[in-house]
């Protein structure tokens, strides 16, 4: 079944996928197919609820997908692959299949690839080529460029990573940027004056999607019922694509630092204890975490809370992601620019300055929305 087609009137927004064969993009696009052909409800969306009605964000039939990868697998053979684990429904691949390919026809070569001989500036110069194209060709008025791929390694030294190259690139091609990674992107310093100077929103980092998630209730719940922590530990069980890239303990450490700030955060200070990363590849897409905490009582009196959430990483992330280029795109029209610290609610690291309590973030959000219904707009 295809979606119906989006008002000739109504504006046509690019949403391009860095990691655009992977797990994460492919349950996007899948996903946002289905809403908009009507065979599954938006579970998960908070910009489908009441809170975001009136606000001018673009409609999920709108939305035109492409993206980078160093992979080339297709998209309809990737999405059978989902459905077969459990990921994407039964079914669902060969009903949206007009729509997969038409994605995967927009999915251009990413890199460095290994031998490639290009500079840095050859890179970034190639990848926004790429994105101009992508808007003149498919007649779009923005593309909202989001990182979705595998987590790097913090950069050594003063070359730029991958994500810092997308990124750079972004900003030359005019466009709003989104890090829904724990990788560098946007936060390397060589990039702090383009950033500036290019006057573009952006938001990020870390999509917050399961343990972090759980712990942003949790932290604040201690603080304010004024018990005192003693130790918080954790450990991940990761399949996929994710673990594998978390084996690296230099990657698993970039990921870890946005789960202790947030207990940092809302207790005041780290409380004793590391969260470690396993990879088990037979677990594929699907991931559990458990925290063990350690807190005293009144008058001294030792207790334990554990939690185990099991879910799957790319269902979880895929709503997210679709929030999130619907609001920036949305702030992009609107004329803002910079980071977007009411977007906190959606990462575990999150740019600009906030609160890291959950509740307290989602109050922020609900502020977004206020102003983006004031904010001017196009003609839809």
């Amino acid at each position: 079944m295809s979606p119906m087609p989006a008002s000739l009137s109504e504006p046509r927004v690019g949403v391009w996928l860095i990691g655009a064969r992977g797990s994460v993009a492919t349950t996007v696009i899948a996903g946002c197919a289905a809403l908009t052909a009507g065979l599954h409800p938006p579970t998960g969306m908070v910009t489908e609820t009441s809170l975001f009605a009136e606000c001018g964000l673009p409609t999920l039939s709108s939305l035109v997908f492409g993206g980078h990868d160093t992979v080339d697998c297709p998209l309809p053979k990737r999405a059978e692959a989902l459905a077969a684990g459990g990921v994407l429904p039964p079914g669902l691949p060969s009903a949206i299949a007009a729509e997969l390919e038409a994605a995967d026809a927009e999915i251009r070569p990413g890199g460095p690839a290994p031998g490639d001989t290009r500079d840095d500036s050859e890179l970034v110069d190639a990848f926004a080529a790429d994105l101009r194209d992508f808007v003149r060709r498919r007649g779009l008025t923005r593309v909202v460029v989001l990182n979705v791929a595998s987590t790097e390694p913090a950069p050594v030294g003063s070359a730029l990573p991958p994500s810092s190259l997308y990124a750079a690139a972004a900003l030359a091609a005019g466009c709003p940027y989104v890090n829904f990674t724990p990788s560098t992107g946007l936060h390397h310093p060589a990039l702090a004056s383009a950033a500036r100077a290019a006057r573009l929103p952006y938001a990020g980092r870390d999509g917050k999607t399961g343990q972090t998630l759980l712990r942003s209730v949790l932290g604040p719940m201690f603080a304010q019922r004024a018990l005192a922590i003693r130790a918080w530990s954790g450990t991940n069980l990761l399949g996929g694509g994710d673990g594998a890239s978390l084996a690296d303990p230099a990657a698993a450490a970039a990921k870890n630092a946005g789960k202790e700030r947030v207990l940092a955060d809302t207790l005041g200070a780290a409380p004793q204890g590391e969260v470690h990363i396993d990879d088990v590849p037979a677990l594929g897409d699907w991931k559990t975490a458990w925290d063990h905490i350690a807190f005293d009582g009144f008058l001294g009196t030792r207790m334990i809370l554990q939690t185990t959430w099991q879910g799957c990483d790319s269902a979880l992330a895929a709503p997210l992601v679709l929030d999130l280029a619907r609001l920036v795109s949305r702030a992009h029209e609107a004329g803002l620019s910079g980071p977007l610290s009411e977007l906190g609610f959606y990462f575990k690291d999150p740019v600009g300055d906030g609160p890291a309590a959950l509740g307290e973030q989602y109050a922020a959000l609900a502020g977004f929305a206020l102003r983006l219904r004031a904010l001017p707009g196009e003609t839809r």
